[in-house]
C-alpha cells in the first residue's frame, strides 16, 4: 500500500535535448512549425475531401479519416513536448496525466496502423476487382473499417497503460524521452519489468506484422493486377494511387518497429527520442504532402477551393 501511494504522488519530467537554452529554443521553433504544418495539412485534406463530393468515395473516406487521426495522435504529444522545451524540462506531468498521453498516443497509433492496412486493401479491390469495386466496398463495410480500426487501437491501448502503470516507481523520475512513451517510462520502475517489456514486444510484434503482411500480401496481388495493364497510362495511374500508400506505411511501420522490436540490448534512448520525432512529428507533415502532391484528383479539387477564395 506504501509503494502504491508513493507511485501515485511521483511527478514525471523530461529530459531536455540540450542543456543550453538557446539550443533548446531552436528545438522548439523546429517542432512549433512542424505541429503547425501538420495540423494545418492534415485539416486541409480532411475539409477538401469533406466539401467535395467528387471525393466522396471510399479511398478519400479512408485519407479523411486518416488525417483527422494524424491531427489528434500529433496533438497527443506537441502541446506538452513544445512546453517542456521552453521550460528545459522543469514541467511536470503527474502519473496519471503520464498514463493518459500514453493511452491516447498508443490507441491513435495503433488504429493509424490498421487503418493503414484497411487502405491497402480498399486499393487491392479497386484494382483487381474494379467492376466488384462499388458493390464490395460499401459505405457501411467502409464505416464498419474504421470503426473496427479504432476499436482494435483501444483494445491495444488500454491493457498495455495499465500494466505499466501498475509498475512501482521511486526515486528517479525523469524520462530520457519528450513524451511518455512506453520503453522510456518502463526504464524507470523499481521493479523487474521483464514480464511487461516481454508483453509490450509480442503485442508490438503482432499489431505491426499482422497489418504489414495483409499490406504486403495486397500489394502482391496489386503489382500483379497493374502488371497485366496493357496501356502505359492506365498502368502508370495505377502505381500513382498506390505510391503514395506505400511511402507512407514503410514511414510508419519502419519508425515504430525500430522503437518496439528492436532488442533491448541496442536500444539506444537517444536514438529512440531521435526516431521518435520522425513519426509523431515529420510523418504526419509528410502524409497530406505525399497523397496532396501524387493525387491529381485531390490537387483539382484543392485548386478549386483555393480559387473560391
Amino acid at each position: 500500500m506504501e509503494t502504491i501511494n508513493k507511485t501515485a504522488r511521483i511527478q514525471f519530467f523530461f529530459r531536455p535535448f540540450s542543456p543550453d537554452p538557446g539550443v533548446q529554443i531552436v528545438i522548439f521553433v523546429a517542432f512549433l512549425v512542424m505541429y503547425l504544418t501538420s495540423l494545418s495539412g492534415n485539416a486541409t485534406i480532411a475539409v477538401i475531401v469533406h466539401i467535395n463530393h467528387s471525393l466522396h468515395t471510399p479511398m478519400y473516406f479512408f485519407l479523411a479519416n486518416l488525417a483527422v487521426l494524424e491531427i489528434f495522435y500529433t496533438s497527443s504529444i506537441a502541446p506538452l513536448a513544445l512546453v517542456n522545451l521552453l521550460s528545459m524540462g522543469k514541467t511536470p506531468v503527474s502519473i496519471t496525466g503520464c498514463g493518459t498521453q500514453m493511452f491516447f498516443f498508443v490507441f491513435l497509433g495503433g488504429a493509424d496502423c490498421v487503418l493503414l492496412a484497411v487502405m491497402a486493401y480498399d486499393r487491392f479491390v479497386a484494382i483487381c476487382y474494379p467492376l466488384r469495386y462499388t458493390l464490395i466496398m460499401s459505405w457501411s463495410l467502409c464505416v464498419e473499417m474504421m470503426v473496427g480500426s479504432l476499436v482494435l487501437g483501444f483494445l491495444l491501448s488500454l491493457p498495455l497503460t495499465i500494466l505499466i502503470f501498475h509498475l512501482p516507481f521511486c526515486h528517479n523520475n525523469e524520462i530520457y524521452h519528450f513524451y511518455c512513451d512506453m520503453p522510456a517510462v518502463m526504464r524507470l520502475a523499481c521493479a523487474d519489468t521483464h514480464v511487461h517489456r516481454t508483453a509490450l514486444y509480442i503485442i508490438s510484434f503482432i499489431v505491426l506484422s499482422i497489418p504489414l503482411s495483409l499490406i504486403s500480401v495486397s500489394y502482391v496481388f496489386i503489382i500483379t493486377a497493374i502488371l497485366r495493364i496493357r496501356s502505359a497510362e492506365g498502368r502508370h495511374r495505377a502505381f500513382s494511387t498506390c505510391s503514395s500508400h506505400i511511402i507512407v506505411v514503410l514511414l510508419q511501420y519502419g519508425c515504430t518497429s525500430f522503437i518496439y522490436l528492436s532488442p533491448r540490448s541496442s536500444y539506444s534512448p537517444e536514438m529512440g527520442r531521435m526516431v521518435s520525432v520522425v513519426y509523431t512529428f515529420i510523418t504526419p507533415i509528410l502524409n497530406p504532402l505525399i497523397y496532396s502532391m501524387r493525387n491529381k484528383e485531390l490537387k483539382d479539387a484543392l485548386r478549386k477551393a483555393l480559387r473560391k477564395f
